[in-house]
């Protein structure tokens, strides 16, 4: 069995390999998206400050200062002050105040804008030896394109993935590649898990090739390691083949094919959080969203790359893919035919 699943598996690299004008469309392809995105985008943030208070998990209101009563800052309620200072290192909060007691206060040394909020902090205060005590923490901001960049890497896994297999097996049976598969005794799911195994690997590569290019245009934020990376993204690419094969299970026509795969890919860039946040979007649209798989590739890279994710953080994310794997791949199997 394995050697058949080996001979399928090297027949189908070489056949890629070969087509050099897809291959580098691979990774040409989102490194120029994201070159775009890092030129559209680098514009100064909006003139509105934001100051996180300390709560304690009550509300900011109940919270009694005088630099509340400030217009035009957003004050956001922080009940711990480890996870604010995280968010002062990172430009997310332009000041960290905990104005209960003693009060105190945390603030970016790099941040322009946290030293706005610091002098208006202070002169709410006003009468000497009344005002809080300063803590200074430093840090990088982060960046659109260090927000984005995990949700390009995914949606260039989703397109290589859904096309690499699903356009290209209705090929297969619309030039009679198939029929003649079904005369030797290479069996339905050796063929199915030969192409998964030959797509995953060059998924994987591809991926890699466009990090590696990406980091040394952008050098962009990485908190967490590469390898807890890697293990998402395989489990995402392994969700989205295994999704391929369902479209290509029966279909004959490469139209239909391009067609249904087009249905499939939009509504995952637009509902996954690949652009922008689905924090906002209502309850069908978020419930939704959880059904995709590339959802779950986004955000569990999101927080390795953009919050440091462990391995364990992201283990649930991952357990979904692989379970949406199993699904895909048995509806594939059963629905598969040669002809």
């Amino acid at each position: 069995m394995w050697q058949r699943i080996v001979a399928i598996l090297m027949a189908r690299n070489r056949e890629f390999y070969r087509d050099r004008a897809g291959l580098a469309w691979n990774v040409v392809m989102p490194l120029l998206i994201l070159v775009a995105f890092a030129f559209l985008f680098q514009g100064e943030p909006e003139d509105v400050l934001e100051v996180g208070v300390v709560t304690g998990g009550a509300a900011v209101e109940a919270v009694e200062s005088p630099f509340l009563e400030l217009e035009h800052i957003t004050f956001t309620p922080v009940a711990d002050v480890a996870a604010g200072m995280v968010r002062v290192e990172r430009h997310q909060l332009d000041l960290l105040a905990d104005l209960r007691g003693a009060p105190v206060y945390w603030i970016n040394a790099n941040s322009p804008r946290g030293h706005v909020a610091e002098r208006l902090l202070l002169g709410a205060y006003g009468t000497p030896g009344t005002e809080p005590r300063r803590e200074t923490v430093t840090g990088r901001a982060l960046r659109y394109v260090d927000w984005v960049l995990p949700g390009i890497l995914g949606v260039n896994i989703m397109f290589s993935s859904l096309w690499g297999v699903g356009w290209v097996i209705v090929r297969y049976r619309k030039n009679g590649v198939l029929r003649r598969l079904k005369a030797t005794p290479l069996s339905a799911f050796e063929f199915l898990a030969a192409q998964v195994l030959s797509r995953l690997g060059v998924v994987m590569v591809a991926t890699v090739v466009v990090y590696a290019g990406a980091h040394l245009l952008l050098d962009f934020v990485m908190r967490g390691a590469f390898l807890t990376l890697l293990l998402v993204y395989a489990a995402g690419a392994l969700a989205l083949i295994s999704l391929g094969l369902v479209v290509a299970a029966r279909l004959r026509s490469e139209e239909l094919a391009d067609g249904v795969l087009n249905l499939l890919s939009w509504p995952m860039m637009l509902m996954s959080g690949v652009w922008f946040s689905m924090d906002s979007a209502s309850a069908p649209a978020r419930f939704m969203a959880e059904l995709l798989p590339l959802t779950h590739v986004v955000n569990a890279t999101r927080g390795v790359m953009v919050e440091g994710h462990g391995l364990a953080e992201v283990a649930p994310g991952i357990a979904i893919l692989l379970a949406m794997t199993a699904v895909f791949m048995t509806v594939a199997a059963r629905a598969f035919r040669w002809e």
